[in-house]
């Protein structure tokens, strides 16, 4: 709690900076040989995510401390899990470069399926659990081909240099088709939706940090992010604004 508060606080002192412009980053050398590197970035929109993620956390670590009995089995792992799941948000909202946002991305379901399934002798726990990550999973792998696309086709995956000089062409369109087959399945979106009821097996905090305020939001976030950059291209838009409305219908339906 005491770490996600300091996050907290030093986010909010940086709304005054990245509202006048500055845009803090840092970057750190991973595989060089593959040219791969761990690129950060703090704008206005990862910025508002910070604060969100880091705030929510906050409170509900706050109330996962009454939440659980002091003696309960296995207080020390969730809480651990907890911590890296929130580590690997900060770092998808963060990303400077779609490879690192896809390795954050993962991370996030990893953690979630150890999460779902923290209860894990229960048998309801360990399906749910199951079937979130081969959901999210799967629509990770079909992502990622699509940010090889979307990169090579650009010849860099820097998401700022590809803003600036948006590639185009069918193989361009083809990997935001697989993008946003990523971004649904993790927000739970039509038709993805049957792994987040069960996933609510969980206890109340991680459902309510997790499949309440931050990881469905990961897919609104990379759309929000790849938005103005490839909304008028191929099939974005429609198919974007049909899933969102079937996704609200069957909801408010079911």
């Amino acid at each position: 709690c005491t770490w996600l508060l300091i996050a907290f606080a030093w986010a909010a002192s940086q709304i005054g900076p990245v509202l006048d412009g500055s845009v803090p980053s840092a970057g750190f050398a991973w595989v060089p040989e593959l040219g791969l590197s761990i690129d950060l970035r703090l704008d206005g929109f990862s910025l508002l995510f910070v604060l969100l993620v880091t705030g929510i956390g906050t409170l509900v670590q706050l109330y996962a401390a009454q939440y659980f009995a002091a003696d309960r089995a296995g207080l020390h792992r969730l809480a651990g899990l907890l911590l890296i799941f929130t580590a690997a948000m900060l770092g998808l909202v963060t990303a400077a470069n779609l490879l690192m946002l896809f390795v954050a991305w993962e991370l996030t379901s990893v953690t979630s399926y150890l999460l779902i399934g923290w209860t894990d002798t229960d048998p309801k726990a360990r399906a749910s659990a199951l079937q979130a990550l081969l959901t999210t999973g799967m629509g990770g792998i079909a992502m990622l081909g699509g940010f090889v696309l979307i990169g090579q086709a650009a010849g860099t995956y820097d998401i700022a240099a590809i803003a600036a000089h948006p590639p185009t062409g069918t193989a361009v369109e083809v990997g935001l088709l697989l993008v946003l087959v990523g971004a649904f399945t993790k927000s739970a979106q039509f038709p993805f939706s049957a792994w987040l009821p069960g996933a609510m097996v969980a206890p109340t905090p991680v459902s309510a940090f997790l499949h309440s305020a931050t990881m469905v939001k990961a897919g609104v976030y990379l759309i929000a992010r790849l938005a103005p950059i490839f909304a008028t291209q191929g099939a974005w838009r429609p198919i974007v604004v049909t899933v969102g409305l079937a996704t609200m219908l069957t909801g408010g339906w079911h």
